[in-house]
């Protein structure tokens, strides 16, 4: 048992690391893929909202104190272009509440990088 653990051990903090280094390689990648893409402005139509939530639980068990509860809230708006493609792009909240289904106007973008919609 004590000479399996720290081979356990190392092995699950090898596979955090490389998931870690992973992720952070992924979204540089995407970044500078989104940085060299030319910045476009075209006819689009709102064509659907969502949200993505997830909660945290965070519990204090050492003193006993209240439960801490937090969530994250992402997003995201499809547009469709004037040839029919669909794009799906993360907007800030505010954005979000602005936009509507059905709203047409220009959509301005980067990449996957949303940059602004300005109704007609």
């Amino acid at each position: 048992m004590f000479t399996i653990f720290p081979i356990i051990f190392f092995l699950m903090s090898i596979l955090i690391i490389g998931i870690t280094v992973y992720n952070i390689s992924r979204r540089v990648k995407q970044n500078t893929r989104n940085n060299n893409s030319p910045v476009l402005t075209v006819e689009a139509t709102v064509t659907s909202k969502r949200t993505d939530v997830t909660s945290h639980h965070h519990s204090n068990v050492s003193d006993n104190s209240m439960d801490h509860y937090s969530s994250s809230t992402w997003y995201y708006t499809t547009f469709q272009v004037e040839s029919g493609d669909r794009m799906e792009l993360q907007v800030t909240g505010t954005e979000y509440g602005l936009l509507a289904e059905g709203d047409v106007g220009k959509l301005t973008f980067q990449g996957t990088r949303y940059l602004g919609f300005v109704r007609k």
